[in-house]
């Protein structure tokens, strides 16, 4: 639904992950550079932004974009007792494609 606003879609028109200006640094990123961020179950290339708001060791993605689904990342098992899926959090593995050997 955030999607279908108008004024939201126009502050933010396509998908960022965040992170901590550290883990940027680390893997020589820049705001605005392409991360690639996996996990067991998926994969997404993201633009990257720098939020000192993001703690270390972790990164924020944005639900919203069905470009860029971050729920097929995470876990779809379901608690069992309030039968709500793990979509809110799940290890990933970030790279930069710039610096990739392939």
């Amino acid at each position: 639904m955030t999607r279908r606003a108008t004024v939201l879609d126009a502050v933010e028109p396509e998908p960022t992950v965040q992170m901590p200006p550290a883990m940027m640094e680390e893997l020589q990123l820049s705001s605005g550079d392409y991360v690639d961020v996996s996990s067991r179950r998926g994969h997404l290339r993201l633009k990257a932004r720098s939020d000192a708001a993001v703690q270390q060791g972790m990164v924020f993605i944005p639900f919203c974009y069905a470009e860029a689904a971050a729920n097929l990342l995470t876990n779809d098992a379901l608690d069992p007792f309030g039968k709500i899926a793990e979509v809110k959090f799940c290890a990933v593995k970030l790279s930069n494609p710039q610096l990739s050997t392939t």
